[in-house]
């Protein structure tokens, strides 16, 4: 007959953590069952069939005031400085191609001065203008933790929360003649 080695628990950190997890619940399971089981029952109180008049306006009123909330926070949330709004003044808009044959396309919000719509590939962001000390054009969804980071030389798109690039390389037609012209310039400097 074969004998199964002992598994070194604290050896493997991740099954040290698995164990403890388990272990966890288990003890959590097992203290829920008996305080449900302790406790006695109640029954539930009688409730009038009949709702009072005043009832159905204070319901109303209530939802008139959640309605004037939402607005308001809503308006809060997605009010721009005057800085933000010169900085949307230098947004490159329309598509964006990309390395990888990607595609990416950025278009101003209608009704909403200020905001942008950036798609890449089946997902879609709205974003705002914030102000960066180094000039460059940043859209930032902060919900969605996704940055556009715009420079002369090329467009990227950014998960922020994950610090990684989603889609780079990315120019508009201005970049890439701004580009051109600086490479000209620079062959054109060069020779004698």
């Amino acid at each position: 007959m074969r004998r199964m080695k002992h598994l070194d628990v604290g050896a493997m950190p991740f099954m040290r953590e698995l164990w403890f997890g388990w272990a966890a619940a288990a003890t959590l399971t097992l203290s829920c069952a008996a305080l449900a089981a302790d406790a006695p029952s109640k029954p539930a109180p009688n409730k009038p069939t009949t709702k009072s008049a005043t009832q159905p306006a204070a319901n109303a009123q209530q939802r008139a005031d959640r309605a004037k909330g939402m607005a308001l926070a809503t308006e809060t949330v997605q009010r721009i400085s005057e800085a933000q709004l010169q900085v949307a003044d230098r947004v490159l808009t329309g598509d964006a191609q990309c390395e990888f044959g990607q595609r990416v396309s950025v278009e101003p919000v209608a009704g909403q001065r200020g905001q942008f719509r950036v798609r890449h590939l089946k997902a879609s962001y709205t974003m705002v203008p914030e102000e960066t000390t180094t000039g460059a054009v940043r859209l930032e969804d902060k919900k969605a933790g996704m940055v556009w980071l715009q420079i002369p030389s090329k467009s990227m798109l950014m998960n922020a929360r994950a610090g990684q690039r989603v889609v780079d390389g990315c120019m508009h037609a201005e970049q890439r003649a701004a580009t051109a012209a600086v490479e000209g310039a620079a062959k054109a400097a060069s020779q004698p």
